[in-house]
């Protein structure tokens, strides 16, 4: 046994197990670097995961603070959130290359002058105030800059930057439409004027001392 440990060098027992050992060397080394390349990818992919589900996280609180209930109707008309948050950036896109500009003290005066007077000829003709009060609200947009287009692409345009009363403009819409079939009754058509003139007021952007006087 003694000799067996501390035979010769030379001896073909101790060459083959010398050519064994560094021949296992190599191979080790392929094993761990394969491995390594393994878990590098895997922190790559990780690191790039979470990267992308933050930024998904900061998109969507993003959107959801632009739009408020605005965000939640187009969700649920979308079906799910990716349709839904696609829509809106592209809104947002659109509106970018849309030159708005406020009015001027002059253009302001006017439309409010002819708002009140709406607003006065509503006890005598309420369907054909709320029909008025409506073109006036396009009239309006279209002055700021927004452009004409159907109903839907309008609200879609004011809701990027009114989105707290684009429901409003909806709801106000929906019930001068029945009242062009006269299945409105006044009430109800009160509500669209108060409706169309929330919107009104934030396309005219007047000082709300000076629009207290009209409110109804």
């Amino acid at each position: 046994m003694d000799g067996f440990r501390r035979g010769p060098a030379g001896t073909p027992f101790a060459a083959s197990f010398s050519a064994a050992a560094r021949g296992a060397r190599p191979q080790r080394w392929r094993v761990d670097q394969r491995l390594l390349w393994f878990i590098l990818v895997a922190v790559i992919v990780s690191a790039a995961l979470a990267v992308w589900l933050s930024l998904r996280r900061q998109r969507s609180r993003h959107l959801r603070e632009r739009f408020g209930p605005e965000y939640e109707r187009t969700l649920e008309r979308a079906g799910d959130q990716r349709h839904a948050e696609a829509e809106l950036e592209a809104r947002e896109k659109r509106v970018a290359k849309i030159e708005i500009h406020p009015l001027s003290e002059g253009e302001s005066t006017r439309f409010w002058d002819r708002w009140l007077a709406i607003q006065k000829r509503f006890v005598d003709s309420p369907r054909e105030s709320v029909a008025e009060a409506d073109r006036l609200v396009i009239e309006v947009m279209e002055a700021r800059g927004y452009p004409m287009a159907d109903f839907e692409q309008r609200a879609a345009d004011v809701s990027v930057h009114h989105q707290q009363v684009v429901s409003n403009y909806r709801a106000a819409r929906a019930i001068a439409e029945r009242g062009e079939r006269s299945q409105a009754g006044t009430e109800e058509l009160r509500k669209a004027v108060v409706y169309y003139r929330d919107l009104f007021e934030e396309l005219l952007e007047a000082p709300r001392a000076a629009r207290a006087g009209g409110k109804r």
